[in-house]
């Protein structure tokens, strides 16, 4: 099968976001979407500590430690962009204004729940950070993460085990295997990597998976 490798990922979500969106971009794997946003679209990232207008990540040698997202990694600012204090950073997120929030996650259900800051396991950090808001408080939420554990386990399931972030707030699943839509209907397959099929996909998963809507893509 074609797996997609993590900046193939980032590629594929960034082909989903509009013209004239605001997007927050979640710690670690999604912060990669914004080195692949189509230069011909207007595209306004924020992050919660309190930044609008980022651009993608600086070349190496030429990062400005003044300037970071919220996991600390260095960011460019684009021409208008701005930064501002941490509490209207989440009045922005929890007022409704994002359009899209790109998170990382450890499950999601097939109605899309969503559980992404604890396993729950003993001595495991827990690290909400922001999730709960912008899960809840973006139109959209969209989840990019890979499709199966290192133990070979799903992490789109009927029913989260974890502790949940949210209660069906994502609509679109982003994996290195395919892409799902989920929601009150259940999850359906959008997209496949090619050498996998629908039946491969319900056996790798182990939950029910409708057919996608039109001719398959990858």
């Amino acid at each position: 099968m074609n797996r997609l490798n993590r900046d193939q990922m980032a590629a594929r979500v960034a082909r989903d976001i509009p013209e004239g969106a605001y997007v927050n971009l979640g710690i670690g794997l999604p912060t990669k979407v914004a080195n692949y946003l189509p230069t011909d679209r207007d595209i306004f990232l924020q992050s919660e500590n309190g930044l609008l207008g980022m651009g993608p990540a600086p070349a190496p040698g030429q990062e400005d430690w003044e300037l970071i997202n919220a996991g600390k990694q260095a960011v460019t600012l684009l021409t208008g962009g701005c930064y501002f204090h941490h509490a209207d950073s989440f009045a922005m997120m929890r007022g409704g204004h994002l359009d899209i929030c790109v998170l990382g996650a450890f499950q999601v259900s097939t109605h899309g729940d969503l559980a992404n800051w604890h396993t729950g396991e003993l001595g495991a950090i827990p690290a909400v950070g922001g999730a709960m808001d912008l899960a809840i408080g973006a139109k959209h939420t969209f989840v990019m993460m890979e499709l199966l554990t290192k133990q070979g386990e799903s992490k789109l399931v009927e029913t989260c085990s974890y502790p949940l972030t949210g209660l069906g707030c994502v609509s679109r699943v982003y994996t290195d295997l395919g892409v799902f839509d989920v929601g009150s209907n259940g999850a359906r397959v959008v997209e496949i990597v090619d050498g996998l099929s629908i039946d491969d996909l319900r056996k790798l998963t182990g939950v029910s998976l409708r057919e996608p809507a039109g001719p398959r893509t990858t």
